[in-house]
């Protein structure tokens, strides 16, 4: 049968950036593999038979769906960025432009060139990037429930309004080399590095490690955190005083009231243990 590649297109994504190249991409995989399947964004999970890559073309969430379905199977992924953020591309070093992510993609698939990354667990669902709670995940959510304005702008809005409300909360974190107990503004768990768009909030995380890496915003004022928001997108938040790291293979993390996000979903709420599983994941490249 010859290589048989699928690509999962979220037209959506974008604002509308993977729908508009979708049939560049599908050409440029045509042209190097024997069978293309060609798959809505949730249709992954109805597929049969043998496969040699999914592959998806959208943003975040469509990779964090990829994700359900490729994770502990071998079955490699493959990534072709056209999302706002594109963390998870980002982190395991695709290209951003589409069209030479779909060439390296054919590329890699000819080649047969796999290779095993980890991957977060919580309860059953998997995660790439970074699960987080607190202060950046009450802004994720407040933005998803926003119409208006459109685009990126929803995000800035949604972090004047969450700065405006929120406090720092007791949280308790348990890993392997104790407890810990303190009030916190953020928690994140990296597997890989960013998030929101290109964030190092984790800037020390290796996703073939077998480890997270965690940081932790402490107690922090409005005045603290308008210091240690701009200095995210360089990763210069690790030197403020607030903010302290660990490695963890496993996270225990019991904070009342707070939402959850993981590769930028939103997850149900309520106290929740973390596990890096190693090799989780084949990705292509």
């Amino acid at each position: 049968m010859g290589i048989r590649v699928a690509l999962a297109v979220h037209p959506g994504t974008g604002r509308g950036a993977a729908a508009r190249i979708a049939g560049t991409v599908a050409e440029r995989l045509r042209a190097g593999v024997d069978r293309l399947d060609l798959l809505g964004a949730a249709a992954p999970s109805t597929l049969t038979g043998d496969l040699d890559a999914l592959v998806v073309l959208g943003g975040d969430g469509a990779a964090h769906h990829a994700v359900q379905f490729c994770a502990a199977t071998g079955t490699p992924l493959g990534l072709v960025p056209a999302g706002t953020g594109n963390d998870l591309a980002r982190g395991l070093g695709f290209p951003l432009d589409p069209v030479t992510a779909a060439d390296a993609v054919v590329a890699a698939v000819r080649e047969q060139r796999h290779r095993t990354v980890d991957l977060g667990r919580v309860g059953s669902t998997w995660f790439a990037t970074v699960l987080c709670t607190g202060f950046d995940a009450a802004v994720n959510a407040r933005a998803g429930r926003l119409c208006w304005p459109p685009g990126p702008h929803r995000y800035d809005l949604a972090v004047l309004a969450e700065l405006a409300a929120f406090r720092a909360r007791p949280v308790t974190l348990t890993t392997g080399t104790g407890r810990f107990d303190l009030d916190a503004t953020l928690v994140a768990i990296g597997n890989t590095a960013y998030y929101g768009a290109g964030m190092p909030i984790c800037p020390r995380a290796d996703p073939a490690d077998g480890l997270f890496d965690v940081t932790v915003i402490g107690r922090a004022t409005r005045a603290d955190l308008l210091r240690i928001l701009p200095g995210l997108r360089h990763g210069k938040h690790l030197r403020h005083p607030a903010v302290r790291t660990l490695r963890a293979r496993e996270v225990r993390i019991e904070a009342s009231g707070w939402p959850w996000c993981a590769d930028g979903e939103v997850l149900a709420g309520g106290p929740v243990t973390v596990r890096c599983v190693r090799d989780a994941l084949t990705v292509l490249g």
